[in-house]
């Protein structure tokens, strides 16, 4: 087993992020910490048909960390926002587990089509400031978006993408 699989929240944090002096720092000032906590208890709500509620705690989520995650979003282990203003997760996205996001991030649809319509994201996948992944597609274990890229196609594991990456085939 890996050293990645047995570290907890905070210690993934802080070896991801050179300026995490403790986990109270992360605890206190980081809102990718916050808006995960309140994701996991809408997405609780959204599972059990609460929708209302779940859609309360998402909208005051978004309010108080300027993070927008659909509260029936599927999202793994140990995810890290980092800033995390204006990112955007959306509702049939999925994400694995050990990502690091960027502020400024969006994993939104394409169209108004019904069912799967935001992207899969692998674990460990890193993904730049400003980037846009949008629709049905499936970004791949370890890849590296870059910042402000536009990625509308699927991404091999291990790739590294940047600027636009064109339509899906």
């Amino acid at each position: 087993m890996s050293k990645v699989k047995k570290e907890g929240y905070f210690a993934s944090i802080k070896r991801r992020d050179p300026a995490a002096r403790n986990a109270l720092q992360i605890l206190l000032f980081y809102p990718g910490i916050h808006v995960m906590f309140w994701y996991r208890i809408a997405h609780f709500f959204w599972k059990i048909h609460f929708r209302i509620i779940a859609d309360c705690i998402s909208y005051w989520s978004r309010h108080h960390t300027g993070i927008e995650i659909h509260p029936a979003a599927t999202i793994g282990k140990r995810l890290f926002i980092d800033h995390g203003m204006a990112t955007v997760i959306g509702e049939t996205a999925i994400i694995g587990d050990n990502v690091t996001i960027y502020h400024d991030v969006t994993l939104g649809g394409r169209g108004f089509a019904h069912g799967k319509r935001h992207p899969t994201v692998g674990n460990n996948v890193i993904i730049g400031t400003g980037a846009k992944i949008l629709g049905n597609i499936t970004i791949g274990d370890d890849a590296k978006i870059g910042a402000n890229a536009m990625v509308l196609h699927d991404v091999e594991p291990n790739a590294v993408i940047y600027g636009i990456v064109g339509e899906k085939q």
